[in-house]
């Protein structure tokens, strides 16, 4: 089990119900083990003194994520869930590293469940951040993995309207950044673009060295 919220009676539960469970079931078991997983020590319930001689056998098996070392040397599905328990800061360095392995060690469909997985972590883990700032992070489409279809479907993005103006600033500021400063022609043009287009333009900004990229990639568009 995973468990990731401080619980002060969980050992007395696992103890309580893997043994009544095992009674019911002692004809198809010849014994049980449980595994829990925590992000960290400090979660653990304080009082384990009364259940040291389980917690101190082979039955019980307790895991700290932050204690397993490097990220980079576990294998990737331990790594996923270690990538849980980064800061912000380390977050989205090891969670492109963890994209970029995937492809290297996994084929479909298990490579697009990592992505899945990934992506998740990264959209709760950085909930003040719009779509297309999480996608920029991770150097992918988001639209492409299911928690951003099941967001959409969950009525859980903007309005659309208030998307649209929220794309059009956002895209306006890298452009700024990647290409420079906007003259107000080539602003009122953006601000023109529907939905879709604004969101090939997110994409496309990634590969402009220039201006003239920019206004090539506009005179492409129907107006």
């Amino acid at each position: 089990m995973v468990q990731f919220q401080k619980d002060e009676q969980l050992y007395e539960r696992v103890f309580a119900e893997s043994s009544l469970y095992f009674y019911r079931n002692s004809t198809r078991f010849s014994d049980w083990q449980a595994v829990i997983i925590y992000p960290s020590r400090s979660l653990e319930q304080s009082k384990i003194y009364p259940h040291r001689n389980q917690l101190a056998g082979d039955q019980v098996h307790r895991i700290y994520l932050d204690e397993l070392g490097d990220i980079r040397q576990l294998p990737l599905w331990v790594a996923l869930m270690v990538l849980t328990t980064l800061d912000e800061e380390q977050a989205p360095q090891e969670a492109r590293y963890l994209l970029a392995r995937s492809q290297q060690e996994t084929v479909s469909p298990s490579n697009q469940a990592i992505m899945e997985l990934v992506t998740t972590i990264m959209v709760y883990k950085f909930e003040q951040l719009s779509r297309m700032e999480v996608e920029e992070m991770l150097g992918i489409t988001l639209q492409q993995t299911r928690v951003y279809r099941e967001i959409k479907e969950e009525g859980l993005l903007e309005g659309e309207q208030r998307g649209v103006q929220r794309e059009k600033s956002l895209i306006l500021r890298q452009l700024t950044r990647r290409v420079g400063e906007l003259s107000q022609e080539v602003r009122s043009r953006i601000e023109s673009l529907p939905l879709e287009q604004l969101e090939n333009l997110g994409e496309a900004l990634l590969d402009f060295q220039g201006m003239a990229d920019l206004e090539a990639w506009i005179n492409q568009q129907s107006f």
